[in-house]
């Protein structure tokens, strides 16, 4: 427990920094958010980070109801997870059946943050090395949408995506969609971002009658 508390003050000094830059960059007349959510050509440029196992159907699950709008798709995942990588591109695959360009989406790998049973003092430095591989990614992708319901993996993403937003670079919104295994409590990296995220969407009414600042929306599966 005490390297979790190590790893959530890390994470808030991290962030104190971060809000000091966005400040300075404000004062300077950058801060301003110059294009609403999408692209000219009225597409939304798409980052999901995918977990593993039932996270992966999940959020599968979640993209199977979005429109071609929400394109190009960028989807990262960990780089020791081979099986959620093919699931994903059968889901492209059955989604746009014919379909022989697949430049529509990409997917791109990341150190995992944390491995199963992974001790919580090493899962320090692993997803500090995470966060720094994560930056220069999500900072080339450009999303103007991050989409992610957990686990570790998103975190170092996320902290990108708010970062181009705290310097003012542009807008990213991030959408966390809490697993429908957390009936009654926020997992950790939910709680990380809830006062962070642009929305915060639970699948159980009472786990939204507990944390008033998530949406509810029933069950995704």
């Amino acid at each position: 427990m005490a390297a979790v508390g190590v790893l959530a003050v890390g994470f808030v000094l991290l962030l104190a920094v971060l809000a000091l830059l966005r400040l300075f960059f404000v004062f300077r007349g950058l801060g301003k958010d110059r294009k609403p959510l999408g692209r000219s050509n009225g597409s939304i440029r798409t980052l999901v980070v995918v977990g593993s196992g039932g996270h992966t159907s999940e959020i599968l699950r979640l993209m199977s109801g979005l429109s071609d709008t929400y394109a190009p798709r960028y989807y990262i995942i960990a780089e020791t997870d081979e099986m959620s990588e093919e699931k994903v591109h059968r889901f492209e695959r059955e989604k746009h059946p014919g379909k022989k360009d697949m430049a529509s989406y990409e997917v791109q790998k990341v150190p995992r943050s944390r491995e199963v049973a992974q001790s919580w003092l090493s899962s320090v430095f692993t997803t500090l090395y995470a966060t720094l591989y994560s930056f220069p990614l999500v900072f080339r992708i450009s999303p103007d949408l991050i989409l992610c319901n957990g686990p570790g993996t998103c975190i170092p993403p996320c902290a990108a995506g708010l970062l181009m937003t705290f310097l003012g670079l542009k807008k990213v919104r991030l959408v966390y969609v809490e697993s429908i295994c957390r009936v009654e409590t926020l997992s950790l990296s939910a709680r990380l971002l809830y006062y962070l995220a642009d929305h915060l969407l639970v699948q159980w009414p009472q786990l939204q009658q507990r944390f008033p600042r998530t949406t509810y929306i029933g069950r995704v599966i």
